[in-house]
């Protein structure tokens, strides 16, 4: 056969379908084109909070928060209500004002018969330096989505820090107000009151959680294997949490008991209870 005709009949055998009926495009081998097709159109299944997508509230907080009838974040925290949206606290802390920092990325092996099996651990801290922070970890085959899981569970943790003076009470709120310890595996944070211009007397770790919970002047001693760095953060953080433990007289004043918001607003969530 002559070359024009070797030619003719490659490239007619090219546009022929393929054995199973399907086109020529596929190849015949396998269904790995329409399948990658659906990955790409679905996206990735555990979304984090980079995702611009409106946000349809799924517990009886979230209706209240969205339609306005909480106006700040303290009522929710008055009341102890559990925060499981974190579009919650996004919706009170605007992002120029909510500061996020990953603290430590540690990579943890798991023994399997196929051999080791290696995840990554991340802690990340969120934190407005005006008396909210939270702290969260999450671990994760990736990096970027174990940052993505962690930063939502930092916020979904988030407690308010409160502050006080040493001394005279003179200005704003400056430092601790009371003597707090926080404990975690065998590492011991405690925190004492400090006076105005000492500044943060801690290591690196805990500084920057301090800073975010908006504490600017304490003195700090911690035991233990402060190595262990997510150990250290938690300390740190479970210490700032027991500064709202602890009933001082300035709060002995009698305060009237009122209905939480979800028994306050009952007839509008039973209005817009959502169907299943």
């Amino acid at each position: 056969m002559s070359a024009p005709a070797e030619g003719a009949a490659s490239g007619a055998a090219a546009t022929a379908p393929a054995a199973g009926g399907e086109g020529g495009a596929r190849g015949g081998f396998g269904r790995g084109g329409p399948r990658d097709k659906k990955k790409q159109k679905g996206g990735n299944p555990r979304a984090g909070p980079d995702d611009k997508k409106e946000w349809i509230p799924c517990t009886k907080l979230g209706r209240l928060v969205k339609e306005g009838k909480i106006d700040t974040i303290e009522n929710i925290f008055l009341y102890s209500i559990p925060i499981k949206e974190y579009q919650i606290v996004d919706s009170f802390i605007k992002g120029e004002d909510l500061k996020d920092e990953v603290m430590k990325i540690a990579p943890v092996q798991k023994v399997s018969s196929a051999g080791q099996r290696t995840r990554f651990k991340v802690y990340t801290c969120v934190g407005d330096s005006r008396g909210h922070v939270g702290v969260g970890s999450r671990t994760g085959k990736e990096v970027a989505t174990s940052i993505r899981a962690s930063l939502v569970a930092a916020k979904l943790n988030m407690v308010p820090i409160r502050r006080g003076y040493w001394g005279n009470r003179i200005g704003a709120p400056h430092t601790v107000p009371l003597k707090v310890t926080g404990k975690s595996g065998s590492v011991c944070v405690r925190m004492v009151p400090a006076p105005k211009g000492t500044g943060i007397v801690a290591a690196p770790i805990p500084t920057k959680i301090i800073q975010m919970a908006g504490i600017e002047d304490v003195y700090t001693s911690t035991n233990g294997k402060t190595r262990t760095g997510g150990n250290f953060i938690m300390a740190t953080f479970y210490a700032l949490r027991k500064t709202y433990g602890f009933l001082t007289p300035d709060l002995w004043t009698e305060t009237l008991p009122q209905q939480e918001p979800t028994a306050e607003h009952s007839a509008f969530l039973q209005a817009t209870k959502i169907r299943q």
